[in-house]
């Protein structure tokens, strides 16, 4: 009898104690940050209309990409690095 009070008491302490360690937990998250290396499709389109004007340069880049093994968003953004240059 007495282990079953104690146990029960216990219990009822445990939920007190996480009903206000959540209420003091749930203050307002940070906003995220917008990343400066998120690709969207309407940025890609824009990238690539850009690209297709200047085909002797695209090729002359690409070529850099794969000297330096580069992959995924990491290809696409040097590609876009190397367009805006000269």
């Amino acid at each position: 009898m007495f282990r079953t009070g104690t146990c029960l008491v216990a219990a009822l302490v445990m939920a007190g104690s996480l009903v206000t360690a959540s209420a003091q937990t749930a203050a307002p998250a940070p906003a995220p940050k917008t990343s400066k290396l998120k690709l969207t499709r309407e940025r890609l389109k824009e990238m690539r209309a850009n690209w297709s004007q200047n085909r002797g340069k695209l090729k002359a880049c690409r070529k850099d990409v794969k000297v330096k093994g580069l992959a995924g968003d990491d290809r696409w953004f040097y590609i876009e690095e190397c367009m805006g240059k000269t």
